[in-house]
């Protein structure tokens, strides 16, 4: 461990400007980790996600599922997805992560990486269904994944290293400022789950 590792703490904001990130590397021991990673995998109603680029319709290798208080509808990449329920499981990791942040999450994205061939490009959760300047809370399970931010502005770059087990919390002015993406890897070859509990405007997700 280096001099500067000892004041790297989970309330250390990660970026140098223009937002707040926070990096808590054991909010589950590796064990616990292992066990919900497995129980996700099983439990979870994974689907192949679907998006729109330059007007084609892509279905990619990396699956997801997206879970919430009701059946909230949430566009991103130009595609519409309606919410399923959460399950018990999901319920208690909520609930885990509320009480670790002090925050209320009223939905989550999983999104499942099969290995380090899959990844997820250059982007921000800047939708208008999400709350200005909300807290987007990342648990990671599964395999050790690169995550990197990019400043729309400067195109300074801060990449972290996101481990079984941890917590990214996301929130200020992140999203309108910097944008995230989890490139591809070569060293990868197992499996990761991720799970981004977010705060949505019930006015514009509201279910039909």
């Amino acid at each position: 461990m280096s001099q500067l590792d000892l004041f790297i703490t989970a309330e250390t904001n990660r970026l140098p400007y223009d937002g707040e990130v926070y990096y808590n590397p054991a909010l589950l021991d590796k064990k616990q980790a292992s066990a919900y990673f497995d129980r996700l995998l099983q439990e979870i109603n994974w689907k192949q996600d679907e998006v729109i680029i330059y007007g084609r319709h892509i279905v990619t290798s990396r699956m997801t599922a997206w879970y919430a208080d009701d059946y909230y509808t949430y566009t991103y990449s130009r595609v519409a997805r309606q919410a399923m329920l959460w399950t018990p499981l999901l319920r208690e990791l909520k609930q885990l992560v509320e009480a670790t942040t002090g925050q209320t999450f009223n939905a989550c994205l999983l999104n499942l990486y099969h290995s380090g061939s899959e990844s997820l490009g250059w982007h921000s959760d800047d939708e208008p269904s999400l709350q200005r300047a909300g807290m987007i809370a990342s648990l990671s399970l599964g395999a050790e994944r690169k995550f990197m931010f990019k400043h729309k502005r400067t195109a300074e770059k801060v990449a972290l290293l996101l481990e079984s087990g941890s917590l990214l919390r996301m929130q200020g002015d992140t999203q309108q400022h910097w944008l995230h993406s989890l490139p591809k890897t070569r060293l990868v070859s197992r499996p990761r789950i991720n799970l981004t509990f977010r705060q949505m405007r019930v006015d514009v997700v509201k279910p039909l």
